[in-house]
Order: structure tokens, then sequence, then C-alpha cells
């Protein structure tokens, strides 16, 4: 049972590598919140996470309560977007880097260059972007940020190497290459998050660390892959080789609540998703979520998210501008 699988399955993450940097001491810039850019980053994607991996050289990465040293073969990921700086030496200013964002989402992946001529650091920087869900689900918890060193081994390297060619070749206009680029700072994220859960202190709590247990992470395996069965505790717990009090204790424990309200949270998660993406009544949303009446689901949905079910579509399309010139085009054409 992997539970991390499931919940990257469940969220439908997406990666871009959006500017290669290479720096000469002394220089800087800074990089905004990523709420002031995910506007221009990603439309429509709920949530972004952004990251730095050092290829060559070192730097330092300051944020308002923090300074975090970093060096060749570090992934820096900054999992709720944090406004930082990094830099190497004294630099007379600070470059926006989100003034610049523009030329490279246009497609322009030549390398950036700036600073004084001095000691060299390269810098692949970028973004993952997944469902608001994920922050229920392994962002839970996170720090203001996740330092991995992906160097010392064959995977780390290979994961590396191969990033550092797909940059080296940007600009070549070989047919699928934003699409590797993609794939691979996906699969840079997970293997970071896949290290930083791996040296989790053994008593650390969270939903990384309960998905590294066995018998917590078997359960939120399963609920996972079939969020709509109709399980009982005593079920996960047989699935999951163990007792039903075991089960209940552990789960609390690492989640902070009883695995049968943890699933109902996330199958509501999921009826959200559906409301905003599919036509489907709320009736046909509630049975396919688990609900066998609307009425329950109703009252459920209005406990989570505040706003009956409904609402919830109608004030998602009015946020949505695709939707809402999709509806309003079809309007006119009737």
């Amino acid at each position: 049972m992997d539970a991390l699988s499931e919940a990257l399955n469940a969220v439908r993450m997406t990666g871009a590598i959006f500017y290669h940097a290479e720096c000469t001491a002394p220089w800087g810039f800074r990089v905004p919140h990523v709420r002031d850019v995910a506007h221009v980053l990603a439309p429509g994607t709920e949530r972004l996470v952004s990251y730095h991996l050092v290829t060559e050289g070192r730097a330092v990465v300051c944020f308002a309560e923090s300074t975090i040293p970093v060096s060749a073969g570090d992934v820096l990921i900054i999992p709720h977007g944090d406004a930082h700086t990094v830099s190497n030496g004294s630099p007379s200013k600070f470059v926006d880097s989100g003034g610049t964002l523009g030329r490279f989402l246009a497609g322009d992946l030549t390398t950036m260059r700036l600073g004084g001529g001095g000691e060299t650091t390269r810098f692949v920087c970028g973004y993952f972007g997944c469902e608001r869900h994920a922050d229920k689900l392994f962002l839970a918890g996170l720090p203001l940020m996740i330092r991995i060193n992906i160097r010392g081994d064959s995977a780390g390297e290979w994961l590396e190497n191969s990033i550092r060619h797909l940059v080296s070749e940007a600009g070549c206009g070989r047919p699928g290459q934003s699409i590797l680029l993609s794939k691979m700072a996906e699969a840079l994220f997970i293997e970071t998050l896949r290290r930083y859960m791996e040296r989790l202190p053994a008593e650390q709590t969270g939903w990384l660390a309960g998905a590294r247990d066995v018998v917590v992470g078997s359960a939120l395996a399963l609920m996972h892959r079939r969020p709509f069965h109709p399980w009982t505790i005593a079920e996960l717990a047989t699935e999951a080789g163990t007792s039903r009090s075991v089960l209940a204790q552990r789960f609390t424990l690492y989640l902070g609540e009883p695995p049968l309200a943890y699933l109902a949270r996330w199958r509501l998660q999921l009826a959200a998703r559906l409301l905003e993406t599919t036509q489907q009544t709320v009736l046909q949303v509630a049975s396919e979520v688990g609900y066998d009446s609307e009425a329950a689901f109703n009252r459920a949905f209005k406990r989570e998210f505040g706003i009956p079910p409904g609402q919830f579509r109608k004030r998602a399309s009015q946020s949505d501008p695709v939707e809402a010139e999709r509806k309003t085009t079809a309007r006119i054409s009737a």
C-alpha cells in the first residue's frame, strides 16, 4: 500500500520549469510570494509550490525570519510560496525575478544571467501546481521550506542530470520539450518529498508521517484508492492487518481524527471537485461520493464548506472566467 502515490494521483499535479539562472558573485534576486504571481504562472491552478534546484555553486536563501545556505545538489521546496531572496555575496541591488516571468512563460528558456563576474552558481527554478486538496494531504503541516540534497546516489544523480540536459536543450525547438520539462519537475518534487518523508523523526505526526506508518499508511492508501467504498473501521483494520482499536488509536495519533471522519471529509473534497468540473446534479454527486440521501449530503457539505452544494457550484462557476465565458457564449447561441 502506497498512500503517497494514491494521494498524488488524487490531486492532479502539474509541474513546470520556468527559468534557468547562471549567477556570478556578487548577485541576488527577489522571489515574490507565489500568490502575487500565481495568476501569471498558472491561471486557474488552485495551489502552487515553488522550488529551486542548485546545480552548481552555492547561495543563501533568506526568508523573513530564517536564512538557509544551499549548495550544489540541494533542492529547496517552498511549500507555502513565501517570499524570499536568493544571493551570494553583497549585491548592490536585488533583481526582481517576478518582473522577468513573462519572457520565460512565453517559451523563452534561455539562461538568465546576472552578477559581478565572481564565483558561479547555477539554478533551475520552477513550480508545481495542484488542486487545493493537497493542503489536506501531503502539504499538510509542512514547514516554511524543505531542503534535500539529491546527490550521493544513482537515483538523485540521474534526476538532476536529466533536468540539466533538458534545460541545456532549451531553445532548440525539439518536439515534446515542454512536457518533458513538466514531467521532470513533477519527478523532482516527488523525489524530494519521498526523501523528506523518510527522514522524518520517529515522533513526528501529520499526514506524511502517517503515510509512512505501516498501519496508518495502509488505511490511507485504501481510502484514497477507493474513496466511495462503504468502508467500516472493521474492514479497514482487516485490510491493514491490524485490530480496530490499534487502527483508530494510531490514525488519530498521526492525523488528529478517526479514520472514518477523515474519509468523510475527503469524500466531500471529491464532491466539491465534481460540482466544479461536471454537470452532474447535486443528487448524482451525492450518490457518487457515497451518500444515500441528498439532504444528508447537503448538510454535510454545508458543514464542511459553509454553503450548500448548489451555491458552491454557482460561486465556483462565477469565479472561473473560462467557464463563465462558455456559459455566456451558450446563452448567446441559444
